[in-house]
């Protein structure tokens, strides 16, 4: 075993700030996103150790969903969609003259969370993917069946939009080579195709350049800030105790949603801040500056992102849109996610849960020293800021294969990922099924090879058939509940 140097410790750490610090500012700054901070990264990364790509890429997405509560709390407009549960309360007891408070509450809550789900990470990981070892290629395709059903169940008001997008996200994987019979299928003459749609310039024109037409539809926006005035951030003991339970059950709760795929920060902070009210002594103060309200809210968010790191590494599975992003970084880095992630490459594994640990204590000491001056970051003139991200884009895309065929779907998905976002289709089933497609059609194939053509084996074997009447039950209560709720009387 090599022994550490303290280079090496040094150069580790700073990646880990690097990659958190960015991440709390690109959270801090609304309109931009984690997934597409991580998404214009990861190309930076190629050069990079797997590990040493890891540490970054996961810090950032520590910090980009920390970040979002400085602007939701100051500035009334949440930096990421994680924040907005605590837009209800933190603006208002900010702008009540105590908005060092209601920071404060926020980033204590926000370690908390990060910390407790890490603890639960560090102990789940493992039983989970010794337990999906012991999975078949048809247990496989059940539960990444069950997975994009959960996904498109939960990923949005409307059922019939979640699932077209997670159809639209396997019909975009599915160009190029077909695993079944290895011939070249739905390439359109294109022989760029023939290796099928590249994952980050699908990823970058998704949200990056989306995100970037959205921004100049919207140039000129301003937004009354709460000035922060010499205010101690960090509570005191007695408030660690007063929140105390609050917090440990928020991350709970924020750290199972995490585990769910495809649902997402921002439904655990909604799931965490209604459970806290439905408790709460005084019920009547959320949504009008309730502290409860702020803990409920930033424990889970945070919680969730440990939560979503449990099925990556355990089964190869996203848990959330910037877990996909991250399991692409680890294809490109030629390594199997999954169960023998465990058994191949086990230090990488640690390195993950190590890194997140570090990253958020990263957090909670650079929100402290600098929260009151992150709010300045909403002054930073769209006009300058745009052009340099869709630079970054066209670089990060061309960077992938040295070809301006991966630009052109760069730009083609910008516009695909902002058309269905006008028209309220979300985008994490997309992403998620094109993610999951491939490993999907990978695991049939291999089945019925194996039962000589046999589909049989989905329904006779347990583990499969649960996984299947899993599937058709989040497909059948739903719409039953709504057709009982829209009939007369």
């Amino acid at each position: 075993m090599e022994t550490l140097q303290p280079a090496d410790i040094a150069y580790w750490l700073f990646l880990i700030s690097l990659g958190t610090t960015l991440g709390i500012t690109v959270g801090a700054i609304p309109g931009l996103t984690g997934a597409m901070l991580i998404a214009l990264t990861l190309p930076l990364t190629y050069s990079m150790q797997a590990s040493e790509a890891m540490m970054l890429l996961v810090s950032m997405y520590v910090g980009s969903v920390s970040g979002g509560l400085i602007t939701a709390t100051l500035l009334r407009m949440p930096g990421t969609p994680a924040s907005v549960m605590t837009t209800l309360d933190g603006y208002p007891l900010a702008k009540s003259g105590r908005p060092g408070r209601a920071l404060g509450l926020g980033i204590m809550a926000s370690f908390a969370g990060g910390m407790i789900s890490c603890g639960f990470l560090v102990t789940l990981a493992r039983p989970m993917a010794d337990l999906s070892t012991k999975f078949g290629p048809f247990e496989f395709f059940s539960l990444v069946m069950m997975a994009l059903v959960l996904i498109a169940t939960v990923g949005g008001n409307s059922l019939s939009r979640a699932l077209f997008s997670g159809l639209f996200g396997i019909l975009c994987a599915m160009p190029g080579v077909a695993e079944a019979t290895g011939e070249v299928r739905l390439t359109f003459g294109f022989e760029e195709l023939n290796g099928g749609l590249k994952l980050l310039p699908v990823l970058i024109g998704l949200f990056a350049v989306s995100q970037a037409i959205t921004e100049i539809l919207h140039l000129g926006e301003t937004a009354e800030r709460i000035e922060v005035r010499d205010e101690k951030l960090f509570p005191p003991l007695a408030d660690w105790l007063q929140h105390g339970w609050n917090m440990f059950r928020s991350a709970l709760i924020g750290t199972w949603i995490g585990i769910l795929p495809g649902i997402g920060a921002n439904i655990g902070s909604v799931a965490a801040y209604s459970t806290a009210r439905s408790f709460s002594k005084k019920p009547e103060l959320f949504g009008h500056g309730s502290e409860e309200g702020i803990v409920a809210s930033e424990s889970a968010n945070n919680a969730t992102v440990g939560g979503a790191l449990i099925p990556l590494v355990a089964m190869g599975i996203p848990g959330s849109v910037i877990d996909a992003i991250l399991l692409g970084a680890l294809v490109l880095h030629g390594l199997q996610p999954g169960p023998l992630l465990f058994k191949n490459s086990p230090d990488l594994v640690y390195t993950i849960m190590g890194t997140y640990a570090v990253a958020n204590v990263v957090m909670l000491l650079f929100l402290l020293l600098a929260a009151k001056h992150l709010a300045r970051l909403v002054d930073v003139p769209r006009q300058l800021l745009i052009p340099v991200v869709l630079t970054f884009c066209i670089v990060g895309s061309y960077a992938l294969g040295n070809r301006f065929f991966d630009v052109w779907v760069m730009l083609l998905f910008g516009l695909v990922g902002f058309g269905m976002e006008r028209f309220r289709i979300p985008l994490a089933p997309f992403v998620i099924g094109f993610v999951l497609g491939p490993v999907a059609e990978a695991n049939l194939s291999a089945g019925l090879m194996s039962s000589g053509g046999s589909w049989l084996p989905l329904v006779t074997r347990p583990l499969s058939l649960t996984f299947l009447l899993l599937s058709l039950g989040m497909v059948a209560v739903p719409l039953y509940v709504r057709r009982q709720q829209t009939q007369p009387g």
